[in-house]
């Protein structure tokens, strides 16, 4: 029982880690009105690629705004 213990130690807060950027990730695509790529390539990888599709999305698949964009 010990064992489960202390895997749940390590395994919660990967699980929370993954459940923050997913949620960060998908409302920033939702919101962004231009991405580098399709959005619905972009949606599959943040939720098939794991803990690092969030992170490749938020590193790589953002296109900045120009000023004009913002409403």
């Amino acid at each position: 029982m010990e064992r489960i213990t202390d895997v749940l130690y390590f395994v919660i807060p990967l699980f929370l880690l993954q459940l923050a950027l997913l949620i960060v990730a998908l409302v920033d695509l939702i919101r962004r009105k231009r991405t580098k790529g399709p959005k619905w390539v972009w949606v599959l990888v943040v939720l098939f690629v794991g803990i690092f599709g969030p992170i490749i999305y938020l590193l790589f698949g953002r296109e900045e705004e120009d000023a004009s964009d913002t409403d």
